[in-house]
């Protein structure tokens, strides 16, 4: 078999025979593993490695076909490595969530209501498919794993809404929409919710074009905004 190059993802490996060993929360009773305590130091660049490498096979392969071997050999490193940093893959998935985490949302001031949320729509459109990607493939694991399913609020929710929030408390300040219009409250909800739900309806991601005719046609006329 040929070795894979510098940056090179391996294929998926679905099967459980020699040599590719899942990750599970049972792992954690092998000797091998060892508590926080005993962890080697990882520079943060290594640490972020792993990160990109369990999400990158989680979004190729979705989450039960993720594999120690898999992510080992993307990141060149043993599997007794990840073991003695992560005890499960619940909480090696998690900690990739956070360090994930982005507010991507925050840094939007166009000086209107109407104008943020036009480039909030822009800015979800340019990452989700990636998300949803993510987010699909995580949905039944989310289930059945509380810290996980927490992980993933952190990373790819909470922030996105504090931001548009946020978005909206200014608009109300500047008394571009009253504070009682029943409609704020449902903001996140409408994007986040054509986010998720396009790709089941329609079999597309939500891109930008589509998701600046939704605030155009549904958004911005409940808030009584042109």
């Amino acid at each position: 078999m040929r070795t894979p190059g510098a940056g090179e993802r391996p294929p998926c490996k679905r099967t459980k025979g020699k040599g590719a060993e899942p990750m599970t929360s049972q792992a954690a009773d092998r000797p091998e593993r060892v508590g926080a305590s005993r962890r080697s130091k990882l520079t943060p660049e290594r640490e972020q490695e792993f990160f990109d490498a369990v999400l990158h096979q989680i979004r190729e392969c979705g989450y039960d076909a993720v594999t120690m071997d898999g992510i080992a050999a993307s990141t060149r490193c043993s599997k007794s490595t990840l073991y003695r940093q992560w005890r499960t893959k619940p909480q090696f998935v998690a900690a990739a969530l956070r360090a994930s985490r982005r507010a991507r949302f925050a840094g939007i001031d166009t000086g209107t209501l109407a104008g943020d949320l036009r480039e909030a729509a822009r800015y979800a459109g340019q990452w989700s498919a990636k998300d949803t990607t993510l987010l699909q493939a995580l949905g039944h694991a989310v289930l059945q794993d509380r810290e996980l399913a927490q992980a993933l609020r952190e990373a790819l929710v909470e922030p996105e809404i504090a931001a548009l929030r946020e978005i909206v408390r200014r608009g109300v300040e500047r008394g571009e929409v009253e504070a009682g219009n029943p409609a704020l409250e449902y903001v996140p909800a409408q994007l986040f919710g054509v986010l998720r739900v396009r790709p089941i309806l329609e079999g597309e991601n939500a891109d930008s074009d589509y998701l600046l005719r939704f605030v155009e046609a549904a958004v911005l006329p409940a808030l009584g905004l042109r």
